[in-house]
């Protein structure tokens, strides 16, 4: 399995994170793995904490939220809504910590399919303000989403050795 680098990158003229990410997958299974629940939770988020999903209704129109656990804890929970979902092409989703309800950010997520049955994820992010663009990168987040791609490529690795008989 290659190891693949997470580029996040902020733009110092608007308030918006930039990530870039290639996975040794087809769009589809990239896609799938964003939009299916049960996946979803299992790898999003640092290794330190686990995902319960609230509510997933992964369509155009849909909303979802989530919960993080620490120990059995709950420590962080986050809501939005679906504005589109295009088939193993494009997510548009508004994200929001409840911990900072007026801090909505729309995200639109491309899944670009590469050579070799791969895939380029784009992610833009676009935040109210540079505070918040700011306090979102201060928070750790990259831990969550280094960690989280890297249980992604652990999990996409997985289905490939079941689909290959391993």
């Amino acid at each position: 399995m290659t190891k693949h680098e997470t580029e996040i990158a902020a733009d110092p003229k608007v308030p918006t994170i930039a990530i870039t990410r290639e996975f040794d997958a087809s769009s589809e299974r990239v896609f799938q793995a964003h939009v299916d629940p049960d996946l979803y939770a299992q790898w999003i988020g640092p290794r330190s904490l686990t995902t319960r999903i609230l509510r997933w209704d992964a369509r155009t129109g849909g909303e979802w939220a989530m919960a993080n656990d620490e120990d059995g804890k709950e420590v962080a929970a986050f809501f939005g809504s679906f504005h589109e979902v295009r088939q193993n092409e494009r997510i548009v989703w508004t994200f929001t910590y409840e911990g900072e309800p007026d801090g909505v950010a729309l995200e639109t997520m491309t899944f670009e399919p590469l050579e070799g049955g791969r895939t380029r994820l784009r992610i833009l992010s676009v935040l109210k303000d540079f505070e918040s663009r700011d306090g979102m990168l201060a928070s750790g987040m990259d831990v969550g989403v280094n960690e989280g791609y890297e249980k992604l490529d652990e999990l996409l690795a997985a289905q490939t050795g079941a689909e290959n008989g391993g």
